[in-house]
């Protein structure tokens, strides 16, 4: 595994920081209540923007703190985005779009950077830089086990310049959104290719004939504005130039795609879990119980202590995750981000779950965000490859390693 010295944020990168801090404490955090009331009145079933977004999307633009996750537009490093990303963690229904730095659109956008043609990063990446469109990306299937993603049962066919698409896609996030503008669907060319070449990566635009957006799924019990989708797709038909990279690369490029996409979600969770812990803190200190404070119970004293030794372990491993990334590549920190990936979502599931409990009944209802955040982030255990499967990655990968001890007797 790779070791190495964390160098030390550039000026402007600090900058940023400082900047992102500011707009979340002056306009995202106070924003919350307009966006909720808004989502409130639109119903459960709803999925219309709340305008104050598109108002904070201005402001962040002015500001500078526009595409910062993409290293090409940015100009900063991983490393260097991650303490933003994680300022952005505190709100994550506002912030993270606020910045154009929102899932999915964020590794379609690197996907589409990565192995887009000309045609499509002016058609698809360019008003999606813009912050003028939205995307989904159909991977997850309900009929399959799609934490191994070579099961993928979609079918893709050629027939003359066009492909075929037929299949059932689900956990389609970004989908409900009414500026959803396009998928990137991956599913089978070449069942008899050798396993890893079977799956091919296509752009679907949303209004195709064929695509049928069937319903939405909650995250326990919660639906978010951009949705998570079940998807038919029935006899639809794109132009061959339409494939993402080449034929037969959809698995290679799925992983090109989540790889960023892991950490960028461990460092919003890394804000998740100090926003928890904040609010633990607050709670602690102001809530008086058996005629004292309950930040004199020696057990709030623990759960205060063990929640911030978490969240700096959790942010240690992100940080060198990033790092990797930057200095040696996707592949090379594949490791780290499977353990990241794994270890940051337990880490503030753990922090969330000790505020809940803190505060007793207001934590399991909407008067906090507590409920929603763990929601989120315990779903977080399961999207882009659950625990099991980073778990069996780091295992494997260690069981082929050379020990840099010799055994003992």
């Amino acid at each position: 595994m790779a070791e190495c010295e964390l160098p030390a944020a550039s000026a402007r990168a600090l900058e940023l920081r400082d900047r992102m801090a500011q707009f979340m404490h002056e306009r995202v955090l106070p924003a919350e209540a307009e966006y909720l009331e808004h989502r409130k009145a639109d119903g459960p079933d709803g999925h219309t923007l709340p305008p104050v977004v598109e108002e904070l999307k201005a402001e962040a633009k002015a500001q500078g703190l526009w595409n910062l996750f993409l290293p090409s537009e940015s100009g900063l490093t991983q490393l260097e985005y991650a303490p933003i990303a994680e300022l952005s963690g505190w709100s994550l229904d506002l912030a993270p779009e606020a910045i154009n730095g929102q899932a999915p659109d964020t590794g379609n956008m690197e996907l589409l950077h990565l192995l887009g043609t000309e045609q499509q990063k002016k058609d698809w990446l360019a008003p999606l830089l813009a912050g003028e469109i939205r995307s989904a990306f159909a991977m997850t299937e309900p009929e399959v086990a799609s934490s191994d993603a070579t099961n993928i049962a979609t079918r893709i066919e050629r027939d003359g310049d066009d492909y075929v698409i037929n299949g059932r896609k689900w956990w389609t996030s970004g989908a409900m959104d009414p500026r959803c503008a396009f998928f990137i669907v991956m599913g089978k060319t070449d069942p008899s290719a050798p396993t890893h070449r079977q799956q091919t990566m296509v752009l679907v635009p949303r209004e195709t004939a064929g695509v049928t957006v069937v319903r939405d799924y909650p995250v326990f019990g919660h639906h978010d504005q951009h949705g998570h989708a079940e998807v038919l797709f029935s006899d639809v038909r794109v132009p061959v130039s339409n494939v993402i990279g080449e034929e037969g690369g959809g698995f290679a490029a799925a992983q090109a795609r989540l790889g960023p996409g892991r950490i960028h979600h461990c460092m919003r969770a890394l804000g998740a879990a100090e926003r928890a812990l904040a609010l633990l803190v607050q709670r602690a200190k102001g809530r008086v119980a058996f005629g004292s404070p309950l930040a004199d119970q020696g057990v709030v004293q623990q759960q205060i202590a063990e929640s911030r030794l978490e969240i700096e372990q959790a942010r240690m491993l992100c940080h060198h995750t990033s790092h990797v990334i930057d200095v040696a590549g996707n592949k090379a920190a594949r490791d780290y981000v499977a353990m990241a990936k794994i270890a940051v979502p337990r880490a503030a599931t753990r922090v969330i779950d000790r505020a809940i409990q803190v505060h007793g009944g207001a934590g399991v209802t909407d008067v906090t965000p507590l409920a929603a955040m763990y929601g989120w982030h315990r779903a977080m255990r399961l999207f882009d490859g659950p625990d099991e499967v980073h778990l069996r990655s780091v295992a494997k990968n260690e069981l082929r390693r050379t020990p840099a001890l010799p055994p003992t007797a």
